[in-house]
């Protein structure tokens, strides 16, 4: 059966894929415990919930403008007002189903086949695959655990070629959990005055889940706004995964762009989740404080079993709820029946023998580390840390 080529050039995404192997695992019997998946374990909040069955009780259920309702795009305009000092009109505004198709709008809208995409990794499995379906040509800064994994303005502009056209990033950052501050942003951001033709890319969806302070974002800086396609969303900060809405806030023109590109793949957002998305931007807060403070109490704890296990190094994440520890001590050594050799091996051998899903650091540009989240309830985060901790010890 011969196939579109297109399927070569990208592979699917290493967190579904642990997600399956996991299920299917379960289907079988085994008790897994799910350290994969970023998805907030929370349920939706209830003031959400309740405009959603308004708006199916109100008879929204008709297709939806493309860009989004004109009231949506006025409360994320609101929303980047009061929570970010952004000063955004709704024609600015582009809403999609999720903030994954937010992010393959942007980097269809702007990258041509050939043109350079700069990715500091470790970063999120799908911003390279994205740019492969483009055509664009993925170049990788390697960012170090010394560094905070954070890219410094010196690497940044030995990066940077005349075929350079955009510039991805996340903070905070999946997996890592950096959190670039606003001096660090600065520093990129001049960066960048001196490079005019490069657009950048600011994944914020887990803006909401920081650790260390106010958020900030590069699309502060008034000579550099234009350029920055500020990508945001409701699942991660309102535990609205399911829901799938995300958002751009960008220059008109990106945002016409990423509409005319919408109109030929999926049309409008859904139009009970984009009613609820109005009570999510608009409401209380309260939810969103409590998960953050459980998440809070959650990496404490994380990091104390973490640090517990020998051979396991591991950064306290600044935001996002991963911890990402390096584990290439572990490369080289078996149980007797297994060898580990990458990162890689050791997923599957914890998924196999202690019956606990991670995901592999290579998907993300970083082959020493794995990438553990802590978006479970605190019994199964004891319970899979002590399960990954009696299989390393058998590793010798």
């Amino acid at each position: 059966m011969q196939l579109s080529s297109l399927l070569q050039r990208f592979n699917e995404p290493e967190t579904l894929k642990m997600a399956k192997l996991g299920r299917e695992l379960r289907a079988k019997g085994f008790d897994i415990t799910d350290l994969s998946l970023g998805e907030p374990d929370f349920d939706t909040p209830d003031h959400i919930k309740l405009a959603a069955k308004k708006a199916i009780d109100d008879n929204f259920s008709h297709y939806t403008p493309v860009a989004g309702y004109l009231d949506l795009r006025e409360a994320i305009c609101a929303k980047l007002k009061r929570d970010n000092g952004l000063d955004y009109t709704p024609d600015q505004i582009m809403v999609s189903t999720g903030a994954k198709q937010s992010i393959f709008n942007t980097v269809m809208a702007i990258v041509d086949a050939g043109e350079e995409v700069i990715i500091p990794t470790p970063y999120w499995v799908t911003y390279s695959e994205i740019v492969k379906m483009a055509g664009g040509v993925v170049k990788f800064v390697n960012t170090t655990l010394a560094n905070g994994y954070k890219i410094t303005p010196a690497e940044l502009e030995a990066a940077i070629t005349p075929a350079t056209k955009l510039f991805m990033f996340s903070s905070p950052c999946n997996p890592s959990g950096a959190v670039y501050s606003k001096e660090e942003l600065s520093a990129l951001a001049d960066v960048f005055k001196k490079h005019p033709g490069i657009f950048i890319m600011s994944d914020e969806i887990y803006e909401f889940i920081n650790y260390v302070g106010n958020h900030e974002s590069i699309a502060s800086f008034d000579f550099l706004k234009d350029r920055v396609i500020l990508i945001n969303g409701l699942s991660k900060g309102y535990a609205m995964t399911g829901w799938r809405l995300g958002y751009i806030a960008a220059h008109p023109a990106i945002a016409k762009a990423c509409e005319k590109i919408q109109g030929q793949t999926t049309s409008g957002t859904n139009a009970v989740t984009q009613r609820a998305a109005i009570a999510a931007l608009t409401g209380d807060m309260k939810p969103t404080e409590a998960m953050v403070n459980e998440f809070t109490n959650r990496r404490k704890k994380v990091m104390e079993l973490a640090q517990d296990i020998p051979g396991m190094e591991c950064s306290q994440p600044e935001g996002a709820f991963y911890v990402f520890p390096k584990v290439n001590n572990y490369f080289g050594k078996s149980d007797g029946e297994e060898k580990i050799e990458n990162a890689d091996d050791l997923c599957m051998y914890l998924l196999n023998k202690a019956h606990v899903s991670t995901v592999t650091g290579k998907a993300f540009g970083e082959p020493n580390c794995i990438r553990i989240s802590f978006a479970n309830s605190m019994e199964n985060i004891e319970k899979g840390f002590a399960k990954i901790k009696e299989a390393l010890a058998k590793l010798v």
